[in-house]
């Protein structure tokens, strides 16, 4: 007998979802920043261990939306944990619980109310970074908060199933157990993916994501979220990707002084492509493309 199914992780911006769904694969599949709302789309980690495999989903982080593609990343972390078996709820252990975690606790609760719905987990995240009496507050914080939102919504019987899980997806503390316990709640299955699969996104689109990755962490302030990236040519090993931005002031800051921005982002993207790759990067300006409809549904978002 073999169990499968999937597991969704939900979260305001930077509470270290990504970071989770790598610590879980033991491997990259998700890219990370310190910059909120760096997974634009909802990510499938897929873990297979002897007779169960789980699909974890990795989701954009829920937040009051500035732009139409900040409305469409709200969209796609709530299509997510639709028809799924386990929600996962993550909050930050170094932070007060505040009106976006009240959010996506009310989402937990909504989605897992009754008792043949999806398995309910709240996750505090980051407790490598905080004192051990501060995890055990933000614990009880937790709880009590998830106890109130409950009884708000009217949804008491939802507090027997639900569970909780300290950890670090940085150091991998307390990911053991939470893995265990989501293995666990799989229903009886066929697996949904061959065993040796570890993600369903496709190269090209992994590729783009990479570059993306450098190019959020090398800029500031505002660009990171004008960026978007896309394999506009493919033919091994010469790759072309094309990074749009909404300004021409934006390329310039993206090319750098002299190209040396871009040229550090090709080289940290090379390295974790296969030796060989030979990858052009050029930029392009697409006027307001995160508040443009038409745009948006090209990008695929």
């Amino acid at each position: 007998m073999t169990r499968a199914g999937f597991a969704t992780i939900i979260g305001r911006p930077n509470v270290g979802k990504s970071t989770l769904v790598n610590a879980i694969m033991g491997e990259k599949v998700s890219i990370t920043s310190n910059t909120p709302n760096t997974t634009r789309s909802a990510v499938r980690g897929i873990l297979t261990t002897g007779d169960t495999q789980v699909i974890f989903v990795d989701t954009p982080g829920l937040h009051k939306p500035k732009s139409s593609l900040g409305g469409r990343l709200n969209d796609a972390a709530r299509g997510a944990v639709e028809d799924v078996d386990v929600v996962i709820a993550m909050v930050d252990c170094g932070a007060a619980i505040g009106i976006g975690d009240r959010m996506v606790l009310k989402m937990l609760i909504e989605t897992c109310r009754h008792a043949d719905g999806p398995r309910p987990f709240v996750v505090v995240n980051k407790v490598d970074r905080t004192a051990r009496e501060a995890i055990a507050t933000q614990l009880i914080s937790a709880v009590d908060t998830v106890v109130e939102l409950a009884n708000e919504l009217g949804h008491p019987s939802f507090l027997d199933r639900v569970e909780y899980f300290p950890t670090s997806a940085r150091t991998g503390d307390g990911v053991p157990a939470l893995v265990a316990a989501v293995k666990n709640s799989m229903p009886e299955s066929p697996f949904l993916f061959d065993d040796d699969i570890v993600s369903d996104v496709s190269e090209q689109a992994w590729i783009a994501e990479l570059v993306r990755e450098q190019l959020v962490r090398k800029t500031f302030e505002e660009i990171p979220h004008s960026i978007h990236c896309r394999v506009a040519e493919y033919e091994w090993p010469h790759i072309t990707v094309e990074i749009l931005v909404e300004r021409d002031s934006q390329k310039g800051m993206v090319i750098g002084k002299g190209g040396a921005l871009l040229k550090d982002v090709g080289i940290a993207t090379r390295r974790q492509l296969p030796e060989g790759a030979f990858l052009e990067l050029r930029v392009r300006v697409e006027p307001s493309w995160q508040k443009r409809d038409d745009i948006l549904d090209r990008l695929g978002y």
